[in-house]
């Protein structure tokens, strides 16, 4: 009989105080917020990442770092983006993954605590709410975008922590060394899948943005970051999908295709799009926001 790990069952409520329960899912929330936020503070803040402005957006906007972002702007965020991944994520859930059941139970839909998020729906949501947030107060988008994005894995990390400590979204069943035997997932040991997407879409991804913005300055290229974490984490969510147990109400398609596989494809095609358009601007000097300030 090939070798399992025993899985280390972790009560999945972290502090009960008497009918108040707090989950390690929700701290996993909180955690990739608050610290994604600090991170995100120390990276907007630090003027070497960022290219120098136009002496005009000097003289006017002395106050602001390099960036063009101000610590309250990105406080004043932060309430925005908790909204957009929440809405977004279940609002993606019952799109992508459960949309026949919810069409007969609508009202299970706004039942959030049940549980359902899906990363690509809040994605979509912190996409919109940049792009929307930027317009109002007149931020550089494709800057604060790459700020925002390059704090993201952070927070996915914890989140799959949290999927694992909850003994969900388990992998397939395999004979590798480390395998495990999850309650509720039947008597075969699977994969710890949700360890492989901590790793490839939370440390890993955060590794590259990383490398990227200090020792390569991709914060001097806008756009540069965002096509990098679009790319990191379609290939990782991909190959950590051959891994991961698929949707039993959706099944595969073509006999292979996952629906994660599905809607991370896409983001890598987006991507590489994005990568080679912010490279050909940089390269004729067309930045989109080359003068770009925060009025």
């Amino acid at each position: 009989m090939a070798l399992v790990l025993p899985f280390p069952v972790i009560d999945p409520v972290a502090v009960s105080i008497g009918p108040i329960a707090i989950r390690w899912y929700a701290l996993a929330y909180i955690a990739g917020i608050l610290l994604g936020w600090l991170y995100a503070r120390r990276l907007i803040m630090n003027d070497a990442l960022w290219p120098a402005r136009p002496a005009s957006a000097a003289d006017t906007e002395d106050n602001l770092p390099r960036s063009g972002i101000s610590r309250e702007d990105l406080d004043d965020f932060i309430v925005w983006a908790t909204l957009a991944v929440v809405l977004g994520g279940r609002l993606g859930f019952v799109l992508f993954y459960n949309l026949d059941y919810y069409l007969q139970h609508p009202l299970e839909a706004l039942m959030i605590w049940r549980g359902g998020m899906s990363f690509h729906g809040g994605m979509i949501g912190v996409i919109v709410t940049v792009i929307v947030f930027s317009h109002l107060k007149g931020l550089p988008p494709f800057r604060f975008g790459d700020a925002v994005v390059a704090v993201v894995p952070i927070g996915i990390f914890f989140g799959r922590v949290a999927n694992f400590i909850n003994a969900e979204l388990w992998g397939r069943v395999t004979d590798v060394p480390w395998a495990m035997v999850f309650p509720g997932a039947g008597p075969e040991p699977r994969h710890p899948s949700q360890l492989y997407e901590a790793f490839l879409e939370g440390i890993l991804l955060f590794i590259i943005l990383r490398i990227a913005t200090h020792r390569f300055h991709a914060f001097h290229t806008p756009g540069l970051v965002f096509g990098l974490f679009l790319v990191g984490y379609g290939a990782g969510r991909t190959l950590a999908e051959f891994f991961r147990q698929y949707d039993p109400q959706i099944g595969l398609f073509f006999g292979w295709m996952t629906m994660g596989m599905a809607l991370s494809i896409p983001m890598i095609i987006a991507g590489i799009a994005v990568i080679a358009m912010a490279l050909r601007r940089a390269r004729a000097g067309k930045s989109p926001e080359a003068s770009a300030v925060k009025e």
